[in-house]
């Protein structure tokens, strides 16, 4: 049986989120309202997308580096 481009679109979009949640993913942005060249409201935003286990695995390399220095 081949599968259809609805099941190969599902199969793509679960592994590039295994992918991403494995390597884990840096989503930055920043936006800034102003009103007649005059800067009102700033927003800046770093939003990291990964599973636990690859944020305790950073972790615990970037402790072992720092105790290295």
């Amino acid at each position: 049986m081949i599968p259809d481009a609805s099941q190969e679109n599902e199969l793509e979009i679960a592994d590039l989120l295994d992918r991403a949640l494995y390597k884990g993913v840096v989503i930055a942005g920043e936006a800034t309202i102003s009103l007649a060249g005059v800067d009102l409201i700033y927003v800046g935003l770093q939003l990291v997308v990964a599973s636990a286990d690859t944020i305790r695995k950073a972790s615990e390399k970037e402790q072992d580096t720092m105790e290295v220095h």
